[in-house]
């Protein structure tokens, strides 16, 4: 059985660029690779985004935008 079974695969991350919404309200944030344009707004509130990094786990964007 699988039940117990855990995932045996090393999560690997890195620092990583986001943009992350200048709100108090709000806590969204984005990958840079996934932003949407050059200084992305935040798809929640609408509201600013600023750039910082994050600890994440590596995903690649096969989608290759160059904004």
């Amino acid at each position: 059985m699988a039940f117990g079974r855990r995932n045996l695969e090393e999560i690997v991350t890195e620092e990583t660029k986001v943009w992350e919404c200048t709100s108090e309200d709000c806590n969204c944030w984005v990958r840079d690779n996934f932003k949407s344009s050059e200084k992305p707004v935040c798809p929640i509130c609408h509201s600013e985004m600023s750039p910082s990094t994050k600890m994440l786990q590596v995903i690649e964007n096969h989608s290759k935008h160059t904004f």
